[in-house]
């Protein structure tokens, strides 16, 4: 029998798959941009002008979606395939890296979801549920071993295709991890606390107590 080795594997097979999750650059961008956008539309609405709140949404304005955290994972998949009655038996093993984005939906903020209480100077934000994207795989950095005799090009194919299908799903279970889940729920209540608080502090709000939770939160969570 025939091994097709790829890529040295010993080392990942020496230690499990990293499951790394990371603020990677597109979230600390989309959060900047927030955080700027929030500052020149309560800047613009001061106390005088109109309510906290009405000045919070101002900074969710023409803000489609916030991607809040992103996980990086690395998937180990296997695949089989038999040709000629089973004379010809493949198999492949498949290390490939994957994203996924937790992102916020900011359509969806309205006033009903912020509630301002003037006396304590406390703003209470209730999120939409996350979104999770669907698995981006690195499929040009992964790394395959291959046994079998004979392995056709339409037996790779297969196999390939097969691999892919089995990291989408693992990618999917492994993204909605409580762990990662809760990391990305405190990402994105810092950062939306972080982009409200700090603009009306500096349009002249006072020092507000800006609380933040997701639906089915407690408030103040």
């Amino acid at each position: 029998m025939a091994t097709e080795l790829t890529h040295d594997l010993s080392s990942d097979r020496a230690r499990p798959a990293q499951r790394r999750p990371l603020f990677t650059l597109p979230a600390v961008l989309g959060l900047g941009l927030l955080a700027l956008s929030g500052w020149y539309a309560i800047r613009s609405l001061t106390p005088d002008h109109g309510d906290p709140v009405a000045a919070s949404l101002l900074t969710f304005e023409k803000q489609d979606r916030l991607t809040v955290f992103s996980a990086q994972l690395a998937l180990v998949s296997a695949s089989q395939d038999e040709r000629a009655f089973g004379l010809l038996k493949s198999k492949q093993i498949a290390v490939i890296p994957a994203r996924v984005d937790y992102t916020i939906d900011l359509s969806q903020m309205d006033k009903a979801r912020m509630k301002w209480d003037e006396a304590s100077s406390h703003l209470d934000v209730t999120l939409p549920p996350l979104e999770l994207s669907r698995p981006n795989l690195d499929e040009a950095h992964a790394q395959y071993l291959r046994e079998g005799v004979w392995i056709t090009s339409d037996a790779q194919a297969k196999l390939t295709r097969d691999n892919t299908l089995v990291a989408e799903k693992q990618a999917a279970d492994q993204a909605r991890n409580p762990a990662l889940l809760a990391l990305a729920r405190n990402s994105a209540k810092d950062a939306i606390r972080q982009n409200l608080a700090i603009p009306l502090q500096v349009a002249g709000y006072g020092a507000v107590n800006v609380t933040v939770h997701f639906d089915g939160e407690p408030a103040g969570n």
